[in-house]
């Protein structure tokens, strides 16, 4: 009787009970089966080759049953499938190049991070990061921006190397320190967020490459401190910043450079003091 007990099987086995549950919903259909739900993208176009035509928002319809979930994908299969002549950058395709940034649906963002809104009756605006020249397409000029970037000598200074030739070491709570700053991958999105750059740029530094000094200044290894600071005492450099914080609010790594040059700040006032 205990080895009967022991191998009687439930009058209604759990796998039958799991697999009517499935059978309520009705057939599962693949994607070619499924009805296609059409979604349109409103593309900002504009070719140099033609400067006599002015920009225009274009439209493609895509079958999200058959796209990846991300815009970065849409776009892709738009240009593979529809359009040869759509031009944007991209590149690692998982948030960390920065290639893919461009304006979605009124914030800048990253193609490859941002998912395509399900909604079908809502067409999805696409333009390129604003107030910058436009090389073609979602495609920006950002010549000034690196150009910037290069003037804060984005990389470790040193008075002199150590005599045994090993590496620059710092501790753990210094190496803390660039927590939120390191992460930056010059994708833009901040600084084209910022009304301050807008109407400054060739001037003010903007957010993003503020962030980049702020993460030298703070590095305990660096022995060109004073010499950053003084490159940054200036009226436009750095104190355009009026805490606006749509910087923190667009960037996709979640990072926050209005704090950032709120630090850079208080540091000039203390060793000014």
């Amino acid at each position: 009787m205990l080895v009967k007990s022991i191998f009687r099987q439930p009058a209604q086995p759990p796998s039958i009970r799991v697999f009517r549950g499935f059978a309520s919903w009705g057939p599962l259909l693949t994607a070619a089966q499924a009805p296609p739900r059409l979604k349109t993208f409103q593309i900002y176009r504009w070719n140099p080759d033609t400067p006599e035509q002015k920009p225009q928002m274009q439209k493609y319809q895509v079958d999200l049953n058959k796209c990846g979930p991300m815009v970065l994908d849409a776009l892709i299969k738009i240009k593979n499938e529809q359009d040869t002549t759509l031009t944007f950058r991209r590149s690692c395709r998982e948030g960390i190049c920065g290639s893919c940034a461009m304006n979605i649906a009124g914030r800048n963002t990253l193609a490859c991070l941002c998912r395509i809104e399900p909604n079908t009756a809502r067409d999805l605006k696409i333009y390129p990061l604003p107030h910058m020249f436009v090389v073609r397409d979602l495609v920006p000029d950002l010549t000034q921006f690196y150009k910037q970037y290069k003037s804060i000598q984005p990389y470790l200074q040193l008075d002199k190397l150590p005599a045994d030739g090993k590496e620059v070491l710092q501790s753990i709570e210094d190496r803390k320190k660039l927590d939120g700053l390191y992460e930056c991958i010059l994708c833009a999105c901040c600084s084209t967020s910022c009304p301050s750059y807008w109407w400054n740029q060739q001037e003010y530094l903007g957010p993003a490459v503020l962030l980049q000094a702020y993460r030298w200044i703070v590095d305990s290894r660096d022995t060109a401190t004073h010499v950053r600071k003084e490159m940054l005492e200036n009226s436009m450099s750095l104190y355009r910043c009026h805490t606006i914080m749509n910087c923190a609010k667009t960037c996709p790594k979640g990072l926050n450079p209005g704090l950032a040059i709120a630090e850079i700040k208080k540091s000039m006032l203390l060793s000014s003091g």
